[in-house]
């Protein structure tokens, strides 16, 4: 036992012992004489019997109390080590810790393009006074053909045929224009309705394996191919004009010596460029520029002169 403990020890002893245990306890190796003997011979032994073993079990309880602080005091050391040790570590962890980058989002194959077309007008806008001429027939998605309507038909060159009061003035052009050194080709004139029909349902096709819904396949075919019965050509009055050296119908077309040629003299004989860039919006149809449609000189040099689309110039009649 340490002189701590004993130290320890003998205060509680003589907290918990009277005056008289004590005494038996710290005089027996006294020089003082002994005390008078007990009337009891066997009541001294017993006491000290009694005194022992009080004796053991306050030394037992404070053993056990050292002991557990002494535990106690061991542990608290032992955290105090290991919080110190661990929470460095955790602040060095933590300062390291950088997030994880995003994962990329995965990118599918691009689906077939679903083109929303330019909007439309949501009505029928209203129709502009025309004048009774027949060559002044209006005729785009929002007015279609009346349906009792019928041409007088003419054949001109390669079997095409077009209105018969205009062949004359076609015919005219398209020698003035060969005269020119040039080889201007009639490639699409008068249509019937079954003909539209078939024309516009194969570009509706067309569409449709490219993977646009039926919906906007023919939305997008309707800017390529008049609808049946919005269709110029079912008038007579409309031609498509190609460069015979490119017979392709696309943009490249304007750029062929012909267009050029029937750009700027078409309107000369009655005709004009029908669906001219950047009016998409007002005709219903793309920029197409192998398309004439013929309404008459005056007409067509008002135009021309102006830099209308037909649409823009019947609303200069109202």
């Amino acid at each position: 036992m340490t002189t701590e403990e004993e130290k320890a020890l003998t205060e509680i002893l003589e907290e918990h012992l009277n005056e008289e245990d004590l005494t038996l306890i710290y005089t027996p190796d006294s020089d003082d004489p002994p005390s008078p003997p007990s009337r009891n011979p066997h009541r001294k032994n017993r006491r000290w019997r009694q005194l022992n073993l009080k004796i053991k079990i306050i030394a037992g309880a404070v053993l056990l109390g050292l002991s557990a602080a002494a535990a106690a005091s061991y542990y608290h050391l032992q955290y105090q080590n290991i919080e110190t040790k661990a929470t460095p570590q955790t602040e060095s962890a933590s300062a390291s810790v950088t997030p994880a980058p995003a994962a990329p989002t995965a990118t599918s194959a691009p689906a077939a393009p679903t083109v929303t077309p330019t909007a439309m007008p949501t009505s029928t806008p209203t129709p502009p006074a025309l004048p009774r001429e027949w060559n002044l027939i209006l005729v785009n998605p929002w007015n279609p053909l009346p349906e009792d309507f019928t041409a007088e038909l003419q054949t001109v060159e390669n079997g095409h045929s077009v209105d018969a009061r205009i062949a004359v003035y076609l015919e005219n052009m398209l020698a003035d224009a060969r005269t020119q050194g040039l080889s201007p080709m009639i490639c699409s004139s008068y249509r019937t309705m079954e003909k539209q029909q078939t024309l516009y349902a194969n570009k509706v096709n067309e569409y449709l394996s490219q993977g646009y819904t039926q919906e906007n396949a023919e939305s997008e075919a309707g800017k390529w191919v008049a609808v049946p019965g919005t269709s110029e050509h079912q008038t007579g009055l409309a031609v498509d004009l190609v460069s015979s050296s490119y017979q392709i119908l696309d943009q490249k077309q304007e750029k062929t010596p012909e267009q050029k040629w029937l750009m700027e003299n078409s309107y000369k004989y009655g005709f004009i460029l029908r669906y001219p860039n950047n009016k998409r919006e007002i005709t219903g149809i793309y920029y197409e520029p192998w398309h004439y449609r013929y309404v008459g000189y005056k007409t067509a040099k008002e135009i021309y002169e102006k830099g209308l689309c037909y649409e823009e110039y019947l609303e200069t009649l109202k």
